[in-house]
């Protein structure tokens, strides 16, 4: 790893006025000198992960690209709304179709996860189940501090789709350099 850490930036959420998204945008605002960002593609249009679909025509391709983007990445921060207490769909399908590549493009890979909701608790049941699910996939996951944005609507500005809570900003950044620290340890 050269002094630059190129970070890749899944968003869980596919709605246009994500509150996720905007906490995504801040990232590099918020970040270490060291660190760069750039957006994942979409999964959006990924098919539903079948095993029978996988035999017959492999892995998609828009799927190839989006794990080849993760492999190249030092690391990846994933920040993600919480559905019905867990990972939303689309972003589980995503994983479900990394899992199935000859190798895991997750495999050793820092992640440290983050997520904004508009509830109490900020996606804290979201990050179990993902945590859960990147640790099958042997990835380095990221402990603390840790990032959960409650009552989201609040702490992001509606009409520009820009954070404004400095209490928020204060925790990501924390994180964020705690996470530059993790990476270089991990890639030693």
């Amino acid at each position: 790893m050269t002094d630059k850490c190129n970070v890749l930036v899944i968003c869980g959420s596919l709605r246009k006025g994500s509150y996720n998204a905007a906490i995504a945008r801040a990232l590099p605002s918020l970040a270490p000198p060291e660190m760069t960002f750039t957006p994942a593609a979409s999964f959006g249009r990924f098919p539903i992960y079948n095993a029978d679909d996988q035999a017959a025509t492999g892995i998609p391709a828009d799927v190839v690209a989006w794990c080849d983007a993760i492999r190249k990445a030092d690391a990846v921060v994933v920040v993600s709304p919480e559905y019905n207490w867990s990972i939303p769909g689309g972003l589980k399908n995503a994983i479900d179709w990394a899992s199935r590549e000859k190798e895991v493009c997750f495999k050793d890979k820092p992640v440290a996860l983050q997520s904004a909701s508009g509830g109490q608790v900020g996606g804290a049941r979201m990050q179990y189940h993902l945590r859960m699910a990147l640790t099958t996939l042997d990835a380095f996951m990221f402990g603390k501090p840790e990032v959960f944005v409650n009552f989201a609507a609040k702490k992001i500005d509606e009409k520009t789709g820009e954070l404004t809570d400095q209490a928020v900003k204060d925790v990501i950044k924390q994180q964020l350099a705690a996470f530059a620290k993790f990476i270089k340890r991990v890639k030693a």
